[in-house]
């Protein structure tokens, strides 16, 4: 988002910041009723249920494309690369609204809190530490509270309980009984770097196939849990062309990027770098507006357009929050042709 010119495009880097720290900038913002409502903030990323909805649609459209393909398919499994637990979350209300899925795997690189809780029932916060998938670098994963909801029988009481002593120590356990419940629900496998730069390897050697780091996570969880079956899906997060320095670890010399990306590399970029503290952030952001509001009305009076608004990007390393409007008109749009076609 750094090489995008237009005006109503703001990127916050924060410094010495992670994921953890932007999202919970952004969280603090909106719990500031006050400042949400005077900068009307919305999100687009799975702070928004609206992204979680949006998301539903991939596993309808990759169910229809399995069983399409291998008519005896019955279940289709998936194993989704995940720090934030939204995909997955995702996953989990398709399969609760009536999607044939079997397994739903939770792969993490070694940011692993998801594994750890679906392993022992503990869901305790470490420091982060710094992977050759980023976009995982998570400590507390934000969706994973939604799951807990429903993982305390639908009780908000409860799950209000859970997290203010998780705010407050750091860690919640869960009982031997909570557990089985979660691990009916989820399987789990945690990669490290070495496993995934030889995944990444294997796959190309053996199929030329390029995976990003993030994928390739998700595919060793395939591997680890045995699940390999034309009835097993990996959910990929992105180009690999994105990730060069990681994936040339693995092979070398890389393929060629496609040309829409490398373009992308040589374009200038602009971005802001902000303390790592709510009311600079905050700052910041009011005074971008009331630039562009000037702008906007100055341009308004040369023309009938009227295109006021913005959009915030965030970054903590190389994490990104989005700061938007929600889309349900298309996601809403999505779920009906998905439906229909399998009817």
């Amino acid at each position: 988002m750094t090489t995008v010119p237009d005006h109503n495009i703001h990127c916050l880097s924060v410094v010495d910041g992670t994921f953890d720290d932007c999202q919970d900038i952004v969280k603090a913002a909106f719990n500031d009723t006050a400042f949400r409502d005077e900068v009307h903030l919305g999100a687009v990323n799975s702070i928004n249920w609206a992204r979680v909805l949006s998301q539903i649609t991939y596993y309808y459209w990759s169910y229809l494309r399995v069983t399409d393909k291998h008519k005896d398919v019955k279940e289709v499994s998936f194993s989704v690369p995940t720090g934030n637990f939204g995909d997955i979350l995702a996953g989990y209300y398709a399969k609760k609204m009536g999607l044939p899925v079997g397994d739903l795997i939770v792969a993490t690189n070694e940011n692993d809190i998801l594994h750890r809780f679906l392993t022992e029932g503990k869901y305790h916060r470490r420091p982060i530490e710094k992977t050759i998938s980023p976009s995982m670098d998570i400590c507390v994963s934000s969706n994973f509270e939604r799951y807990l909801y429903h993982l305390a029988g639908n009780d908000a009481k409860v799950l209000k309980g859970w997290m203010e002593n998780f705010e407050k120590t750091k860690e919640l356990t869960v009982t031997a009984e909570l557990l089985a419940n979660a691990q009916k629900d989820f399987l789990s496998a945690r990669a490290d770097t070495d496993m995934t730069l030889k995944l990444i390897k294997d796959y190309y050697e053996n199929h030329k196939y390029m995976l990003c780091p993030h994928s390739a996570v998700g595919v060793s969880a395939i591997h680890q849990l045995k699940r390999i079956s034309p009835a097993t899906v990996c959910l990929a997060t992105a180009h690999a062309a994105k990730f060069p320095a990681a994936c040339s670890r693995a092979v070398d010399p890389l393929p060629q990027p496609p040309a829409e990306l490398a373009a992308l590399w040589v374009l200038p970029t602009r971005n802001t770098d902000a303390p790592n503290d709510l009311k600079s952030v905050q700052s910041l952001m009011r005074n971008r507006i009331a630039e562009r509001v000037a702008v906007e009305e100055e341009e308004e009076k040369k023309s009938s357009k009227k295109t006021r608004g913005g959009c915030f990007a965030m970054e903590g390393k190389v994490n990104s929050l989005l700061v938007s409007a929600a889309i349900l008109g298309a996601v809403a749009l999505g779920l009906r042709m998905v439906l229909a076609k399998k009817r």
